[in-house]
């Protein structure tokens, strides 16, 4: 496996980042040294909160019932007894104007229902991630995302929005992605307002930690070139 313990502290360096990134795994067998979810989360999003404060666990899909748009994009089928929950939510959504029905099919969705998804600070993770979450200031971001594009692993998709959650299928089928949150997302792991999610899928983690390096460094020395432009050029 690669050294996550140093790419989480490369990440943390040069992207001054407040929380710990977040790795995501699917996986059909629970490693013997992760502990099984126990308690209840209103969003599935609240595991990543968890996950950046410390913890490493694992959850069934049963875990992640309590919000239906959260259980669709991750291709969970809701019990019977609650499957009105799915069309009762979005139906509030766009009776508010907050979604358009039409916006639903266009989600990105996991192609194959989980059977155990895995959580865990990078640095932690007992398996290889399959999405790795980070949240990190809009002017870091903008390095990630250069990163990405110099690795060759970017998507082409533009800033997603609503549904947060949508970030881990839509990383995994087209690269890294970037999310601007939604407020269920935003309440539930208590991000800042100035804070924003790049998803970076788990193959291209060590491309994308790779190319930062030189990006930052890139950075610093185009902002010295900016900086002396600004003060030479600039009458105002």
């Amino acid at each position: 496996m690669p050294d996550y313990i140093a790419i989480e502290q490369q990440f943390q360096r040069i992207l001054n980042l407040s929380r710990r990134p977040v790795a995501v795994a699917f996986r059909a067998d629970v490693p013997a040294s992760m502990q099984k979810f126990s308690g209840s989360e209103p969003a599935g999003c609240s595991f990543w909160r968890l996950a950046a404060e410390g913890r490493s666990f694992s959850t069934a899909p049963s875990d992640h019932y309590n919000c239906p748009v959260g259980s669709y994009t991750h291709h969970i089928a809701l019990p019977e007894s609650r499957a009105q929950e799915l069309p009762s939510i979005l139906g509030t959504m766009t009776s508010l104007g907050y979604l358009k029905m039409e916006d639903v099919p266009g989600i990105p969705v996991l192609p194959e229902a989980p059977e155990n998804i895995l959580f865990a600070p990078l640095g932690d993770t007992p398996v290889d991630p399959d999405v790795v979450l980070i949240v990190a200031s809009a002017g870091k971001l903008m390095l990630l995302e250069e990163a990405a594009l110099r690795a060759g692993v970017a998507s082409k998709l533009p800033l997603l929005a609503r549904p947060t959650c949508m970030a881990i299928p839509a990383a995994m089928a087209h690269g890294m992605v970037t999310s601007a949150g939604c407020v269920g997302n935003r309440v539930y792991t208590r991000i800042g307002d100035n804070e924003l999610y790049a998803a970076i899928p788990g193959r291209a983690l060590e491309l994308v930690a790779q190319e930062l390096e030189t990006i930052a460094s890139a950075n610093q020395a185009l902002e010295q070139y900016h900086r002396g432009k600004q003060q030479q050029l600039s009458t105002a």
